[in-house]
């Protein structure tokens, strides 16, 4: 038997699916009121005589929007913004590029709770996207803050010293002097209510996916019921949402964000379903990988491939194999930059194999993410990477001579601390 609920042949996907494109009818909506394009221009006009404080804003802002929900494509936009506004302040393309590109990526590495890599990979894993949590969140800190680091150095060198830019060559200011765009910096009361509604769809998604009666030791065990996701005697205020949940309370946020924002009936029913087509390219790649698994599975490939590197790793030690799970998901994520791609293909494998070599399948999902998201930040079929640095006329050698140290210790620290979590 076949439908939406069955396991097993269709690997749960069309939750997956809906719940993709359910995030993207929201952000549509809410997309539609400029109030995340106003609030950052608000931010930037406000700190302006502050670089420095700019910079760590605006990384902070977009790490925490791409470690919760994803944020990386939507940068691209900001470019025009920050340009401008960067040159004024003496800083070169480079910082304005690394600015917008690592904190968006820092923030997709140090993923906590984003529906489109965690949450798709824990789903392929039959784990709650709350398992390794806290792990998750100490590693965003650090990263997001080694990352600043790495980008706060550059810029005072930059500044101090003009003749020091890597781009300084290339830097092309069109003969003119840099303006700043024409954008209304401050927020209305419409935005700051859409503003609010996705801060609360967001914060409501989180809590209602967390394992809290795991987490703080109470009768229970780990959410192990894949289609409804409840726990064994969770506590009373533990919602144990999953997909099909997670999917209405999108769809049914983007009408408060509507009432708020006057938009009316037709238009509303226009932006979802612009918002979910959006989305189809990342849903079919989701639908298409886990068809991958579906074949790999009834032809009984992913079981000779199980037998074989369970041979591999049976003695292995669990520190070894998370610092394997991650070198072996940088090239495939060079592949497969689509972070739902990636996890609907390599979790079915990864999963089990975590099993074998003793290691909790929450720590082997921080594994895969940390490879997949420091991949994306040098990567040539990283869009937001490629994309960002076409925009700001940034050439690609140019971001590999800037980046390469700051990839080196991203790397060492995440698989160090990523492999300590295993021990």
């Amino acid at each position: 038997m076949v439908d939406t609920e069955t396991l097993g042949h269709l690997f749960g996907q069309i939750g997956v699916i809906f719940f993709i494109m359910a995030i993207g009818a929201f952000m549509s909506v809410s997309f539609s009121t400029k109030a995340l394009d106003t609030a950052v221009a608000a931010l930037a006009d406000r700190l302006r005589s502050k670089g420095w404080l700019l910079i760590i804003a605006v990384m902070v802002l977009f790490s925490l929007l791409g470690s919760t929900m994803g944020f990386s494509v939507e940068t691209l936009g900001f470019y025009a913004l920050f340009i401008p506004l960067m040159t004024a302040l003496g800083y070169d393309r480079m910082v304005t590029s690394a600015m917008i590109i690592l904190g968006a990526l820092v923030g997709v590495m140090g993923a906590t709770v984003n529906p489109f890599s965690i949450g798709v990979a824990a789903g392929e894993a039959r784990v709650s996207i709350g398992d390794g949590l806290g792990l998750r969140l100490l590693l965003w800190v650090l990263l997001t803050a080694m990352a600043i680091a790495w980008v706060l150095r550059y810029a005072a060198k930059v500044r101090r010293n003009p003749a020091a830019s890597l781009v300084a060559r290339e830097d092309v200011t069109d003969g003119a002097p840099a303006q700043e765009p024409a954008v209304e910096h401050r927020l209305t009361s419409t935005q700051k209510w859409v503003l609010l509604i996705t801060a609360l769809a967001f914060t409501l998604m989180i809590f209602s996916v967390i394992p809290w009666s795991s987490i703080f030791g109470a009768h229970a065990g780990p959410a192990d019921d894949t289609l409804t996701h409840t726990t064994v005697q969770p506590y009373f205020f533990e919602l144990s949402w999953w997909f099909p949940q997670l999917s209405m309370l999108f769809i049914l946020a983007c009408i408060p964000v509507a009432a708020v924002a006057r938009i009316k009936e037709k238009e509303l029913v226009r932006l979802i379903g612009a918002g979910a087509a959006d989305m189809l390219g990342p849903a079919m790649v989701v639908l298409l990988a886990g068809g991958v698994s579906v074949i790999m599975t009834n032809t009984q490939t992913l079981d000779t491939i199980l037998h074989t590197m369970e041979s591999l790793v049976t003695g292995t030690s669990a520190e070894v194999f998370t610092v394997i799970t991650i070198g072996i998901n940088i090239p495939l994520a060079l592949l497969i930059p689509s972070s739902s791609g990636h996890a609907t293909l390599a979790m079915p494998l990864l999963a089990p194999l975590a099993d074998f070599a003793g290691v909790s399948r929450s720590v082997t999902i921080t594994a895969w993410i940390m490879a997949h998201g420091l991949t994306l930040m040098w990567a040539p079929t990283s869009v937001v990477l490629v994309g960002g640095l076409a925009i700001a006329k940034v050439s690609y050698d140019k971001w590999l001579r800037f980046v390469w140290p700051l990839l080196v210790g991203l790397l060492v620290v995440a698989a160090g601390i990523v492999a300590i979590a295993a021990a």
